[in-house]
């Protein structure tokens, strides 16, 4: 079987049985053509001719391109899926990236916005101008529930369980979470459902979704980027700030608080807790001096007993 109808099917599997995301799709379809063009140009005709070195090779390129090391990483695992459901279908007879490494990605510590730059970008919106109620409620729920920018835009007003204080969010692969909805964001949110967003979705097919926009349909990624950059110049917030960083600003805010590592996974909805560890960046002087302070090894040195 020719690799390019091949391509097809395999995304067709995820995307059908699979079920990953539409952008998770969109993003192999990309890495996987660049692949396959790569394989051309070396010219492989078929999976069982694609070997180690020349796959290593095409991750020496990316790199000296200047792709990111998450992107790397991403086509990596485009590439080994691909060529492992090749050897479960039959269509190849070996995996050439059975034995390889994935490239490691640095981790490094996302922006933060301190809580006194929040409460400034949250006091831009004026409640008495057409939006405002809206603006305001969206980013206090971005603060107060640390979601993703494709959590929020599908936010339906049946999520919302204010009796119990929760928020109902769909993640990643559909998978459903319960996270807490400070009483602040229930105001806010109330407040913008009985006075604005009844009149944004009148005679509107809005679907039930909580952000609209002017048209009464739901608020695009762009659109919410554009409204968060205006109140961040507004509030003269320097630090390139996205959506992204009320999520990690949340988090941060939470372990720093002293909160509980797995609970944080759990409101944001992380399926591994190493990916949560990335905000546990504590001060390593304060570590040293807890250290120092508690550990029955340096009472010792000190000449205390245990």
């Amino acid at each position: 079987m020719k690799i390019e109808p091949f391509l097809e099917k395999f995304l067709n599997y995820i995307s059908i049985e699979r079920n990953l995301s539409n952008n998770t799709v969109a993003s192999y379809r990309n890495d996987l053509k660049r692949y396959v063009e790569y394989l051309k140009e070396q010219n492989v005709e078929s999976l069982d001719d694609a070997k180690p070195g020349i796959i290593t090779s095409l991750f020496d390129m990316l790199h000296r391109s200047g792709l990111s090391a998450k992107s790397i990483s991403r086509n990596f695992s485009a590439i080994r899926s691909f060529h492992k459901y090749a050897l479960g279908e039959g269509v190849a007879r070996n995996d050439p990236t059975e034995n390889l490494f994935r490239p490691k990605i640095e981790k490094k510590l996302p922006a933060v916005l301190e809580h006194n730059e929040i409460e400034k970008i949250l006091n831009q919106p004026d409640e008495s101008k057409k939006f405002g109620l809206r603006d305001k409620a969206m980013i206090e729920v971005m603060y107060s529930c640390g979601l993703r920018i494709s959590e929020l835009i599908s936010l339906r007003e049946t999520d919302l369980i204010f009796q119990e204080g929760l928020i109902r969010v769909i993640g990643k692969r559909d998978k459903e979470r319960m996270v807490p909805l400070g009483s602040k964001a229930i105001e806010i949110i109330d407040k913008y459902i009985k006075n604005e967003r009844i009149h944004l979705a009148k005679g509107k097919n809005s679907g039930g979704i909580l952000f609209l926009n002017k048209n009464g349909k739901p608020l695009s990624r762009m659109g919410v980027w554009k409204i968060l950059r205006k109140y961040c110049l507004k509030a003269d917030i320097k630090k390139d700030v996205s959506p992204h960083t009320f999520r990690h600003s949340f988090a941060t805010h939470l372990l720093e608080g002293g909160a509980n590592l797995r609970a944080v996974q759990e409101m944001l909805g992380h399926s591994d807790i190493s990916t949560t560890q990335i905000y546990t960046h504590i001060d390593r002087e304060y570590l040293l001096e807890v250290h120092k302070t508690f550990h029955p090894g340096e009472k010792h040195l000190k000449g205390e007993k245990y």
